[in-house]
């Protein structure tokens, strides 16, 4: 640490975040470090000094305390105390109540007449090796909340499969074989969420997808990826490549930049990109010109693509709660007018249909 450098401890619900500045710091510098920490956005974080920290007198050692405003915070919410994950816990608490259900002869009849394994919440610790002897049949795998903790080699042997669900079980970056799941050329749904969890032994460690390969790209027939609810820091170049993909859904991660690419996705109808840590979205999503949902809530977002609304004409719904841009910012970006037609027209048939509804703007842009 430099002579000129203060450190100070952030206390923040039971737990010190120890941060290094220098004296001329403003307070707005030490939110937005404090932001990627803890997921409350700076306007959502209260604390006592106003001025440059050298001037309140804010030298080495000193504590301070934060509080986060309920509500506006980024990511999947403020980051507590270590504690084991209410998703995962429930689906543990889940599998353990449940017995292992065994895999006969005529399960294996039926999943070759059928081509559909479902096999969700059996408390599988490892896919059966009956699915492998399956294989040429198989277009449906369905293997959602269990304790499955790899995808082996084999799952190439799946050549007509066309629905993959692995959401909730306890799969890593490397439990995966991506370069054999990668030639499944008939895939069209991939969903992977909800796989985080903590390891077994005297350390408890966080284990979690954290990061999806390039060569998912070669997965060229998917239509709909769900990678939601994982710690995913960014999605991978390649997924530009996906030209058939009509919906993305990677709400609920760490994820801070969004690959330029992902305006060669030209099909996409809806992306859900809620609770993040992004500050920016690339100029590309103009590309979209199909996509009609964008969910955005809970980032560090201060403003949207100049070109937006005038280049994505089918856009009608826009979440934008929790973020740091205003309703004056969306009435300057060219094509707002007719965005807001679109969104009012869309409000009005669901008001048909008795569904409740506002003619205001409220997808969570200020009103200031």
């Amino acid at each position: 640490m430099g002579d000129n450098e203060i450190k100070i401890t952030v206390k923040f619900c039971g737990r010190p975040i120890p941060i290094t500045l220098s004296p001329d710091s403003t307070v707005l510098r030490l939110k937005n470090l404090l932001l990627p920490l803890t997921n409350v956005l700076p306007r959502g974080q209260k604390l006592i000094f106003k001025e440059t920290l050298g001037v309140a007198g804010v030298t080495n050692g000193v504590k301070l305390m934060l509080i986060g405003t309920q509500g506006v915070h980024q990511g999947d919410g403020p980051i507590l105390k270590e504690a084991q994950s209410p998703i995962t816990s429930r689906k543990t608490d889940r599998v353990r109540d449940m017995k292992m259900v065994p895999v006969g002869k005529t399960s294996s009849e039926r999943w070759k007449a059928t081509g559909v394994i479902a096999m969700a919440e059996h408390n599988l610790k490892a896919i059966p090796d009956e699915v492998w002897d399956c294989s040429p049949f198989i277009r449906v795998l369905d293997i959602r909340t269990n304790s499955i903790q790899c995808v082996p080699d084999q799952i190439d042997g799946l050549t007509g499969l066309k629905k993959l669900l692995l959401d909730a079980n306890d799969l890593s970056n490397d439990s995966i074989s991506w370069v054999q799941l990668a030639k499944l050329k008939h895939l069209t749904v991939l969903s992977i969420s909800r796989n985080c969890f903590y390891s077994n032994d005297a350390l408890m460690m966080m284990i979690s997808l954290n990061s999806l390969p390039g060569i998912l790209g070669h997965l060229t027939a998917l239509q709909h990826l769900d990678v939601s609810n994982n710690k995913l820091t960014t999605l991978p170049t390649e997924i530009g490549l996906l030209s058939k993909l009509e919906v993305l859904k990677a709400n609920n991660n760490r994820i801070s930049f969004l690959p330029e690419s992902i305006g060669n996705c030209t099909s996409l109808i809806e992306i859900d990109l809620s609770s993040n840590l992004l500050s920016e979205l690339p100029v590309t999503l103009e590309n979209l010109h199909y996509l009609k949902a964008l969910h955005l809530d809970n980032n560090a977002l201060k403003s949207l693509p100049t070109t937006l609304f005038s280049k994505c004409v089918q856009l009608s719904t826009l979440e934008l709660h929790n973020t740091e841009i205003t309703m004056d910012a969306l009435r300057q970006l060219e094509g707002w007018d007719d965005f807001d037609k679109r969104r009012r027209a869309k409000h009005q048939k669901q008001l048909d249909f008795r569904v409740m509804g506002s003619t205001e703007f409220d997808e969570g842009a200020d009103k200031s």
